[in-house]
């Protein structure tokens, strides 16, 4: 599963094949429990998408809401976008430290965590670091991003 035009999260785990569900619905559930009050859960760029509504921000540079997780099956691994991971640069070197603490191996782009299967994700690691940037934090850190200046 590479992207899915599912319209509601149910729809998109339903999609899921039977071996994967667990694994997304797993991680969901993980987010779900750590995510700060403000993030709102929907179905974005074929993805399960953790975001600050339009209507709590509207002025994004692509006219999107401003995403903060996202968690997606892909072909061969699955994958958790971590937006604070990359424009944080002490939270990614943070989140390297406790992977190798943990005895995992990061596999991670810019903001993508790539994992295999469910125990090459320190749940309790991520969980942290999902829980550690609030709306408004997210809003402050993509003004001094974009050189924002507010109207």
């Amino acid at each position: 599963m590479v992207s899915s035009h599912a319209a509601t999260v149910e729809q998109y785990l339903k999609e899921l094949p039977e071996d994967r569900r667990p694994v997304v619905a797993a991680v969901r559930d993980m987010v779900l429990r750590n995510l700060p009050e403000g993030y709102r859960e929907t179905m974005n760029w074929g993805m399960i998408v953790y975001e600050i509504p339009l209507d709590r921000y509207p002025e994004t540079y692509n006219g999107q809401p401003l995403g903060y997780v996202a968690l997606a099956a892909q072909k061969n691994y699955y994958a958790l976008y971590l937006t604070t991971v990359y424009q944080n640069a002490s939270t990614a070197e943070w989140l390297k430290g406790e992977f190798k603490k943990a005895g995992k191996k990061l596999d991670m782009g810019k903001s993508c965590l790539r994992f295999k299967k469910l125990e090459d994700l320190p749940m309790d690691i991520v969980g942290q670091v999902v829980a550690g940037t609030s709306p408004e934090k997210l809003i402050a850190q993509y003004e001094t991003s974009r050189h924002y200046k507010p109207k």
